[in-house]
């Protein structure tokens, strides 16, 4: 059997290896050594060998989710710029999302204020399916170039952009834009 060198078992060993004090004594008493060939490099010599030609990568640092409101269960993120939803808009939002066939308690509802300062990173490690941006947010979700009203697909998300949820309230014709392209993103006959 051969002795795999430690630069040959680097393409095997996917965890670090660390040696202990208690197992360096071990192996560098001569007395203790007698089934560790004479021909092989010394411990202290194979260890700064391979510290030399090993390149550790740096874990990513982990991304603190951004905080929303529902279960978020069924990929559907919706975006809103109001920092609190009056009875009126949550009303008309309800309804909206019973009617292309979701329940509130499936859908992701961010705030605007929870967006600030975060990145599109952040963002898409939501891994939302499709999104509903009601009104102007301080994110780089708006560097997506889609056309209010219509729907934009990037790659396997869908994104519906529109104006303000308490704006849309109180304009019949907003309601019917927003209808008309919630029936083109969730593929709603007439």
């Amino acid at each position: 059997m051969e002795n795999p060198s430690l630069q040959e078992l680097q393409f095997f060993l996917e965890e670090d290896l660390f040696l202990l004090q208690e197992d360096k004594k071990k192996y560098s008493d001569p007395g203790k050594v007698s089934e560790i060939n004479a021909s092989s490099p010394t411990l202290e010599n194979v260890v700064k060998e391979s510290s030399e030609n090993y390149t550790t990568e740096s874990t990513p640092e982990e991304i603190v989710p951004i905080p929303m409101k529902g279960n978020f269960s069924n990929g559907l993120l919706i975006v809103h710029e109001e920092d609190e939803l009056s009875d009126q808009v949550m009303d008309m939002l309800v309804k909206m999302i019973n009617a292309v066939g979701r329940s509130m308690n499936e859908v992701g509802i961010v705030c605007s204020s929870n967006l600030e300062g975060r990145s599109m990173e952040d963002f898409d490690a939501l891994n939302a399916h499709v999104v509903l941006k009601f009104g102007r947010i301080k994110h780089p979700v708006n560097t997506i170039p889609a056309i209010p009203y219509e729907v934009f697909t990037d790659e396997e998300t869908q994104y519906l952009f529109a104006d303000a949820l308490s704006q849309i309230t109180e304009n019949n014709d907003m309601k019917r834009k927003l209808w008309n392209a919630l029936q083109v993103v969730f593929n709603i006959k007439k």
